[in-house]
């Protein structure tokens, strides 16, 4: 079994797949901002700082419920859990501060949000290839699948309705229907997969819209 996001969640249980697309989602998204970094001028930044600070709050969400719920959920449940997690670069200074530039650079010196990008691209791909392979076999093979989604549920529950308005479309942005409603049928209770696939979606959609041309081929920083 492939315990890695890195080509998808095809590999993966589908109990975990809900986790799993939000690494997905990290990884597309940090290629998204590094593609469109070189076309981003003072006159464009603004729409782009606006989508890429959602990302980054959905992110350091995702990161506080790693260390507030789903690591201590895992040391009660999991007797070697805390030795395993000595092996986690789960400590996400690094990772924040390269978002935090990110951001910086789009609210003042553009020419400094290639590097920038590339950068938070860097870190990012590098702690996912620490914590997956560690946390992943976890799920699978020392929990249940009831176990799992008890703890999933938990982690669900912290994110607020502005996060959440953000979260469903953007695990599901670019996955393929197949996938996505499977994962939706063990994450996310029905009233909110209907308003995730309408409202929710169109939102996200015009969120994304400058992301999207400024990283298509052939984009320019002009204008």
């Amino acid at each position: 079994m492939t315990m890695s996001t890195e080509n998808g969640v095809g590999g993966l249980p589908v109990h975990i797949h809900g986790f799993a697309l939000m690494h997905v989602a990290m990884r597309r998204d940090a290629r998204r901002i590094a593609d469109a970094a070189p076309n981003v001028t003072r006159a464009n930044a603004g729409p782009v700082l606006t989508w890429f600070d959602q990302l980054r709050d959905v992110i350091e969400w995702h990161h506080r419920t790693e260390d507030d719920v789903l690591f201590p959920a895992l040391r009660r449940r999991v007797a070697d859990f805390a030795a395993k997690e000595k092996e986690l670069a789960h400590d996400h200074t690094e990772l924040d501060q390269a978002m935090a530039d990110v951001s910086t650079a789009l609210r003042g010196d553009v020419s400094a949000v290639p590097e920038a990008a590339r950068k938070f691209e860097t870190i990012l791909l590098g702690h996912l290839a620490v914590e997956e392979p560690t946390v992943f076999p976890v799920f699978v093979d020392d929990l249940t699948r009831q176990q799992y989604l008890d703890i999933e549920n938990q982690v669900m529950r912290s994110a607020g309705p502005g996060m959440r308005a953000f979260l469903f479309p953007w695990l599901f942005d670019g996955v393929d229907k197949r996938t996505a409603d499977a994962a939706a049928a063990v994450s996310i209770p029905p009233p909110v997969r209907l308003i995730g696939n309408t409202v929710l979606t169109w939102r996200y959609d015009r969120l994304l819209a400058p992301i999207r041309r400024l990283g298509e081929p052939g984009a320019t920083n002009e204008g």
